[in-house]
């Protein structure tokens, strides 16, 4: 769980910067957004499947993009 405590002298924007900050490093944001729906094992599956071909194609595409500079 992150927590900060209100600095001397800090002002509540300050706090609340900070605070957000831990939230985001921690990744407890992005782990109530991927639980805020019930997804079955083999859709998280599918899904990853198609993230992976997806990036696949983005290095291919990257790989040529290089190659035909020269």
């Amino acid at each position: 769980m992150a927590s900060v405590e209100l600095r001397p002298g800090e002002s509540q924007e300050s706090l609340l910067k900070r605070f957000r900050k831990e939230i985001t490093k921690s990744g407890i944001l992005g782990a109530v957004r991927r639980k805020r729906w019930y997804i079955s094992k083999s859709e998280v599956r599918r899904i990853q499947k198609k993230k992976a071909i997806r990036r696949a194609r983005r290095r291919e595409a990257k790989r040529g993009d290089r190659g035909s500079s020269r």
